[in-house]
């Protein structure tokens, strides 16, 4: 299977042509460009496919990372991978930042569970538990930083991710860098994501509508 992998939810604008059936990343394109993820992602796209030698009628899958990230750069990728599922009647799946920064640290760490935890802002942290296997132990949710502090302290595994300096005292890697999705790693969760449970949306995690997910047990005053 051929996937194209987008990326564009955090300020890197990206594209990989990936085959699942080699496991091999074919080619990637892209650059941090902060803002501008409309205009530049579809060059970016072309100079995947180009330098992989595939066109676009070999997709048979699209991926693209749904958040947690920018709203505007997450509503351009989602809306630019179901455009070309649509156009060439392939399935689109979406990719969590969470997800791809557990499978990243996973790699790195393997046989232990991965806590994936990004600064939010306000005070409060996007976070997501995984097993060692890979498989979600939570949902991800948006927890105020007291809380989360409180509930992961001692966590028996690795965590990853911009919050991870509010969590633990290890040394920390360039803030500015740890929340960037691996677009090889997109990609590759993109071919082992079920299509079947439906097209790509935002992954909005705060907001008037937002209820706590099962799996985190949050004290509250």
């Amino acid at each position: 299977m051929i996937v194209l992998a987008i990326d564009t939810a955090g300020t890197g604008c990206f594209a990989a042509v990936y085959d699942s059936t080699a496991d091999k990343l074919l080619a990637s394109a892209g650059a941090d460009i902060g803002r501008g993820h409309a205009e530049r992602l579809l060059a970016f796209v072309d100079q995947a496919l180009a330098e992989s030698g595939k066109a676009l009628s070999d997709i048979d899958r699209v991926a693209v990372t749904i958040g947690p990230g920018s709203f505007t750069g997450i509503r351009v990728g989602v809306a630019a991978a179901r455009g070309f599922a649509l156009a060439l009647g392939v399935p689109s799946v979406g990719v969590s930042i969470l997800a791809a920064l557990a499978k990243s640290a996973a790699e790195k760490h393997p046989g232990r569970p991965v806590l994936a935890a990004m600064d939010a802002k306000r005070d409060e942290l996007y976070c997501q538990v995984f097993e060692a296997t890979g498989t979600p132990r939570t949902e991800p949710q948006i927890i105020e930083l007291d809380d989360a502090r409180r509930m992961f302290t001692g966590f028996d595994g690795v965590i990853c991710g911009s919050a991870t300096r509010h969590l633990t005292d290890a040394p920390l890697p360039d803030v500015a860098e740890i929340d960037a999705a691996d677009i090889g790693v997109v990609a590759r969760l993109g071919a082992a994501a079920d299509p079947s449970q439906g097209k790509p949306s935002p992954l909005y995690l705060r907001g008037p509508d937002v209820r706590p997910q099962a799996g985190f047990a949050v004290a509250r005053a």
